[in-house]
């Protein structure tokens, strides 16, 4: 079996999805500079704001302390997005038609897609811990507290992914494809995850407020600090679901359509 075709169709959706999985990791593990380039920015992306912008801003705590979650979030996004290239790369490059020859399902090569996302965000998010954890972020939630974060940000992760596997089927090209990161990377920013709603303009605060990445951000920090986060947790998981379950249904038919 090669990184780009199977030897044998697999026999169920489980053990198709299996291979599928197996060969997106071997993909990513051989794509050195995506990789690299993954593992470090959330590790660029903490320095910068805590020592070079925390300084000059107030959030009432340490400001590691405040900007953990966003960045987790941040690095999360334009991780998942990435999903969107590799969904574009196989679509225009001929390994779809390899696939159908062999009966696999549409469903478990963009599974395969989504659950490399989900492997290589879980490794970037530990990296970011790691490095919060050196710089001094010391959360006060419980284990069960820290777990509901965990689950938080995994739904995230999930959800973009999807989306991200949506738009790589209608993009034509990888460029364009990539372009849907610089997209996903801008939502964390007009939100709670770097700095306080109620320092922005006026106008900016009803978006800001009610955007998709505001309940994630404030769930996954109240969780970890131990602070109380209302009705974020389930604003979250609502938008997540959302946002996966629609662009479930998105991948299938633009899937039927790019192959008929």
């Amino acid at each position: 079996m090669s990184d780009t075709t199977l030897a044998v169709a697999p026999a169920t959706p489980a053990t198709q999805t299996r291979a599928m999985v197996a060969r997106c990791l071997r993909m990513s593990r051989r794509n050195v500079d995506a990789m690299v380039t993954s593992l470090l920015l959330p590790i660029i992306l903490m320095l910068l704001f805590v020592y070079l912008f925390g300084g000059a801003i107030n959030t009432g705590t340490a400001y590691v302390t405040y900007v953990v979650p966003g960045v987790l979030l941040l690095c999360a996004g334009f991780g998942s997005a990435n999903t969107a290239v590799s969904v574009t790369a196989d679509m225009s490059g001929g390994i779809i038609d390899r696939f159908r020859s062999l009966d696999l399902g549409g469903a478990s090569v963009l599974a395969g897609h989504v659950a490399a996302s989900l492997v290589r965000n879980l490794a970037s998010t530990v990296l970011v811990f790691g490095v919060a954890f050196a710089i001094g972020f010391r959360p006060h939630g419980s284990p069960p507290a820290w777990l509901a974060a965990v689950g938080v940000l995994v739904l995230f992760i999930l959800a973009m992914s999807w989306l991200s596997a949506a738009v790589g089927l209608l993009a034509r090209s990888v460029e364009a494809a990539s372009g849907f990161s610089f997209l996903v990377m801008f939502l964390p920013y007009p939100s709670s995850a770097f700095v306080p709603i109620s320092t922005m303009p006026d106008w900016l605060h009803g978006f800001a407020r009610h955007q998709p990445a505001t309940p994630v951000i404030e769930s996954i920090r109240g969780l970890l600090l131990g602070t109380p986060i209302g009705s974020a947790a389930w604003q979250a998981v609502a938008w997540c679901l959302a946002i996966m379950l629609a662009s479930v249904v998105a991948a299938g038919v633009l899937f039927r359509r790019r192959i008929a």
